[in-house]
């Protein structure tokens, strides 16, 4: 049953029954008018002044016009007896104030919170089984003297926490212009919680067709061990890493992949030595921790169905990983999806792949002033997020808040989390979503908080940009992280952009932003980028080698979630999102796209087979690609031959050692070359790049890309000994794309081409790209 609030001034432990101010309210309750005695000679009586335990009475103010027929005016207090209270589940003792979250120890779990602001806590059991019903199995009342230190509550409890769940309750102000959002009668999530229970089933409606139904925490236990069979870190280079962003329902959920447990992480493992196949060696997990997918759930009158929130950018809890990504769901509390994450990372480390997580602590699913009260605004509103002198929500995110990243207790809470995926879920780096909030000021970071007055020139506001953002500092020289994967999304929703200026410690990456709107732009044919997408090629060192860092520095990319596919760069210039009901204003606009000469799917032969030559020209500049929701039948048809494609120039750039340099390529290893050997055009017209590059495995490359739309014959390097032989050539159909020393018609394949190469001459199409490797000349 649930055990309500006692609205007492003294917070008291395991108090039943929720009483009011008004004795008729008690007679209705209890069946019996009460007497009224006087409040100060019963507290005695009533409050155990040890543990602050419910006596046999509890004290309740009443006052005229309740219809009690007490006298006007009159302030008084009545003595309610209540029946014998039931004994409690728990033993509760005063606990620690560190670490935070529950914790498993001494035979018991000691749980710990920290909320500066609020008046009173209250933790809050909840079995398994109650939890569709909203019912509180017990609740055990924090006392102010005991159960806090500073402003962390605290508690220890021994008992049988079988299929036990948890949250809290807190009280205090509501006073949203004031930045406070207390308010008792909600459940919290708490924001250590290493696990978030509320809906077994993706998609699936609450008990009363809620889109949030009640959401609880995991109580741990000291029996959940993991088998982690010897697993360590693999710690490849940043420069040898080819990147697979992978959304882990789109993965597998279509029924073509075939999996057992499609939409899982079960269902990724089993589709792993696909990606092996594929030359990956990591994958960067869009969000897995706990979120909503039903936070935006209505009906999409064009397909007949319902919105959902697919991407998962919209945080519920930053510890627990989403549960119905796993097949386990809410069975075991939570603990399944943990065991099937670390499964998950276990079994892509014997394959040689490394795990990088999406992170995106720079807003929650909480929203505005509007959203829901679930977990950071209900426990410290002001400390959380960044906050106007009214108590309005900064909105640097879009997403209608914005973490306090900066604030000591929230830089120490992302800290803390981070550590926890490293050392306890075993992942090899992070990727952090609109990461230049990271380095805005906290709500805490001008003067008046800093020195206890004004500064005279100090403009420091709420949210500005630091140089040397504290967060950011404490990540990079972090025993634990600083060795780890970290990635910048080095831009925010506030027009905060750092590409190539992002706070790094010689250690943070970027995903480069400027990359992949060069490369779009040149390849397909705009003029006046050459001399930019060259220095993409280079790693761009116009960006990152003043800094002191490396090319390895910058994370290239074409496509990723946010707007066009490969496919739909090749296929629309314009985004037409109608099928998902939000009138085409969802997605990126600005895609640089082109679609080959007709709009949408259903084109010409001409078109499509340019089509693939784009896609085939991007991925040799890039190595990798992403898709959003992947058709396992479509591997198996045309797109086959992408895909051979696709492992074929991969694992040569893993044979290469030029193409993964620790430094920036200098004349010594690196010649520029145009439509003649050594004389590169830069001009604003240009739209032809090629280069050599000597590597001490292939011996030589020339690589070339002609973004024009008519077709060149290109002189080639003259090397003595030597003949040049093409290797890639993306205007050529599937299997002559990539001529691989097992295809039988290689030979076949190369001397058509003999009376060009005898001349140290190549023909290339318009939109095409080539390789070419040197060999042995026999008739030198």
């Amino acid at each position: 049953m649930e055990l309500l609030h006692c609205p007492s001034a003294i917070p008291v432990h395991n108090c039943t029954p929720k009483f009011t101010n008004a004795s008729k309210n008690c007679a209705n309750l209890f069946g019996k008018r009460l007497n009224s005695v006087n409040l100060g000679s019963i507290l005695g009586k009533i409050l155990d002044k040890n543990a602050g335990r419910c006596s046999a009475g509890v004290v309740v103010n009443a006052r005229s016009g309740d219809g009690g027929g007490l006298e006007t005016g009159a302030d008084t207090a009545v003595v309610v007896e209540k029946p014998p209270a039931k004994p409690s589940l728990f033993e509760v003792f005063d606990g620690y104030p560190l670490p935070f979250g529950a914790t498993s120890r001494d035979g018991g779990v000691n749980f710990a919170v920290a909320s500066g602001s609020a008046t009173s806590a209250t933790l809050c059991l909840i079995r398994l089984s109650d939890l569709p019903e909203k019912r509180v199995t017990e609740q055990i009342f924090l006392s102010p003297i005991t159960n806090r230190t500073g402003d962390v509550w605290h508690v220890f409890l021994k008992g049988d926490f079988q299929d036990m769940l948890y949250g809290y309750r807190f009280d205090g102000k509501f006073s949203p212009q004031e930045g406070h959002y207390f308010d008792s009668s909600q459940i919290l999530v708490d924001p250590y919680a290493k696990a978030v229970v509320s809906r077994g089933d993706y998609g699936a409606l609450g008990l009363e067709d809620e889109c949030w139904p009640p959401m609880a925490c995991m109580v741990p236990s000291l029996t959940d061990k993991f088998d982690w069979e010897g697993d360590l870190p693999l710690k490849f280079p940043q420069r040898d890493l080819v990147i697979y962003e992978m959304h882990v329902r789109g993965f597998t959920r279509h029924e073509s992949s075939g999996t057992e447990f499609p939409g899982t992480y079960l269902g990724v493992i089993e589709k792993l030595d696909y990606l092996k196949e594929l030359g990956i060696n990591c994958i960067e997990l869009m969000p897995c921790h706990e979120f909503n997918e039903l936070e935006y759930y209505s009906h999409n009158s064009i397909l007949g169905d319902y919105k959902m929130n697919f991407w998962g950018y919209s945080t519920v809890n930053f510890f627990s990983p989403m549960t119905r990504y796993s097949s386990a769901g809410a069975l075991n509390c939570g603990l399944g999806a943990i065991d099937e994450f670390k499964c998950l990372v276990k079994e892509a480390h014997k394959r040689g792949i490394e795990v990088i997580m999406d992170v995106v602590f720079n807003h929650s699913a909480e929203g505005n002033e509007n959203g829901p009260i679930l977990s950071f605004r209900g426990v410290d509103n002001s400390v959380f997020y960044m906050l106007a002198p009214k108590g309005e929500f900064y909105n640097y995110s879009g997403c209608g808040n914005t973490f306090n990243c900066n604030h000591p207790l929230v830089r120490q809470f992302i800290l803390d989390c981070l550590r926890y995926w490293v050392t306890e879920m075993h992942v090899d780096g992070f990727r952090f979503d609109l990461a230049s909030i990271l380095t805005r000021s906290s709500s805490l970071g001008d003067a008046a908080n800093v020195y206890g007055k004004s500064v005279e020139g100090d403009t420091l506001t709420t949210g500005s940009p630091l140089s040397s953002p504290p967060l950011i500092d404490m990540i990079s020289n972090d025993p634990i992280l600083r060795g780890v994967k970290l990635i910048a999304e080095a831009w925010d929703c506030g027009g905060l952009y750092q590409v190539g200026k992002f706070p790094h410690w010689g250690i943070w990456s970027e995903w480069n932003g400027k990359y992949r709107d060069t490369v779009r732009q040149f390849i397909k044919g705009t003029d006046g980028f050459a001399g930019a997408f060259a220095e993409c090629l280079c790693g761009s060192p116009n960006l990152y080698q003043e800094g002191g860092r490396k090319p390895w520095n910058s994370i290239n990319f074409v496509c990723a979630h946010d707007g066009f596919t490969l496919a739909d760069l090749v296929t629309y210039n314009n985004k037409h999102n109608t099928a998902n009901g939000e009138d085409n204003k969802d997605g990126e606009n600005h895609n640089n796209s082109w679609n080959c000469g007709q709009e949408g799917e259903f084109a010409t032969i001409s078109v499509k087979k340019l089509r693939k030559r784009q896609m085939r020209n991007f991925f040799l500049c890039l190595m990798v690609s992403q898709i959003n929701y992947f058709r396992w039948d479509k591997k198996e048809e045309s797109s086959s031959d992408f895909f051979r494609f696709c492992c074929l120039v991969t694992k040569f750039r893993h044979e290469c050692e030029s193409l993964g340099l620790n430094n920036f390529p200098t004349a010594e290893r690196l010649q520029w070359h145009g439509h003649a050997p050594g004389l590169p055009d830069w001009s604003e017209t240009s739209r032809f790049v090629a280069f050599t590059l000597t590597d001490s495995v292939k011996g030589e490359l020339y690589v070339a890309f002609n973004a024009s739309h008519l077709p060149v014959t290109i002189a080639l390097p003259e090397r003595p000994g030597y003949r040049w032989e093409p290797l890639v050539d993306a205007a050529k159909p599937a299997p002559f794309d990539f001529l691989s020393n097992d295809l039988p018609e290689r030979e076949t394949a190369i001397q058509q081409y003999a009376h060009f190469l005898d001349s140290n001459l190549y023909p290339m199409l318009s939109y095409s790209s080539v390789i070419l490797l040197l060999s042995s000349d026999d008739s030198a």
